[in-house]
């Protein structure tokens, strides 16, 4: 059992033990990224995305960047979740303007290529990362670390880049089920040893991101979707009990309510699409939920924005809750709306 860490009574740890506060923690998906200009200037120093994930002193900086400038009450690890295919030897790389390129896995033998065990020595530097972002955060400020779940980075791992619905994997699970099956059961056991390696590295919980479970019928998703994370947190929670886990299953919709009580996560992170009223009602109370403003309603801001996030505070007043984004922040987001939106929130006290 990995060491487990101490960990400071920051609000938003607090929240995960189910604390309801009368102003929600809050940080943002993709809060380190394109609309700051201090990030522009960083991304320039890295020839490649990928050097920048792997660049300690690069990643600690971005990941810093929004707590200086805008005081959120997390943050969030700057990696990828494709590091994870890169550490089990799967070639990656990151093209400007197309998004990530794979080598693809289309039968066995592409299978066979790959590492049994994921490599964490390869990792390293998002652990060096995780030590210095650590020593410079601010005590009230919680660290979240992350990855991919196995069925969103076993999609990009057979198709080889990201496509719209995911169609290649998705055959490739009807195809060849048991080949299939021995991808995600890779994936389940590296994410646990990645995850329990950044708690110990000094994060204070993790996200798990499952940005394509929305696409799956319902069978598969309860295969593909619900069945890994939930090995996933099992695995971690027996390396670190202590350990607080957020999923966020983008676009499941209807299952979401099984979903949160079956998988064992802390929290639920919805997406834009689900109505709070409708999660509040029927999602146990144990479980936290986190979202789940539009990236778009940021973007628009003025009264747009402020009616939204009304909303939201409104409709989840007296739950625990963590205030987010229904999905990552878009590059053209204002900074002044983000300024806006905090002091929203803050303004509830």
């Amino acid at each position: 059992m990995d060491r487990p860490v101490e960990r400071p009574a920051t609000k938003l740890l607090r929240v995960l033990d189910g604390e309801a506060t009368s102003v929600p923690p809050i940080w943002l998906m993709r809060q380190a990224g394109r609309y700051l200009p201090e990030y522009r200037v960083l991304r320039s120093k890295a020839a490649s995305f990928l050097e920048f994930c792997y660049s300690p002193a690069l990643a600690a900086e971005a990941t810093l960047q929004p707590i200086r400038r805008f005081g959120f009450d997390a943050a969030i690890l700057f990696s990828d979740i494709l590091v994870v295919p890169d550490a089990f030897g799967q070639k990656v790389s990151f093209e400007s303007g197309s998004g990530p390129r794979l080598s693809p896995i289309d039968n066995r033998e592409d299978f066979r290529r790959l590492r049994e065990t994921i490599d964490l020595a390869h990792l390293d530097p998002v652990f060096e990362t995780i030590g210095i972002v650590k020593s410079a955060l601010p005590a009230d400020v919680a660290l979240i670390g992350f990855c991919g779940a196995p069925w969103t980075v076993a999609s990009y791992m057979i198709a080889g880049q990201g496509t719209p619905d995911q169609a290649p994997a998705r055959l490739f699970a009807y195809r060849e089920p048991a080949l299939f099956q021995e991808l995600i059961d890779r994936l389940v056991a590296g994410s646990i040893d990645y995850l329990a390696r950044q708690i110990a590295a000094g994060v204070e919980l993790v996200q798990i991101f499952d940005s394509w479970a929305g696409v799956l019928p319902p069978a598969e998703f309860e295969h593909w979707c619900l069945e890994p994370i939930r090995a996933v947190i099992a695995g971690l929670k027996v390396r670190c009990p202590a350990a607080k886990v957020i999923a966020f299953p983008r676009g499941a919709g209807s299952h979401l309510m099984d979903f949160a009580v079956r998988t064992g996560a802390d929290a639920v992170s919805l997406d834009t699409s689900v109505d709070l009223t409708w999660a509040a009602d029927r999602i146990a109370s144990d479980v936290v939920l986190q979202g789940n403003l539009d990236p778009l309603a940021l973007v628009a801001g003025g009264d747009s924005l402020r009616k939204s996030i009304a909303g939201i505070t409104g409709t989840l007043r007296g739950r625990p809750y963590i205030f987010n984004l229904g999905h990552g922040i878009l590059p053209e987001t204002p900074i002044t709306h983000v300024e806006a939106l905090l002091r929203q929130i803050r303004s509830q006290a």
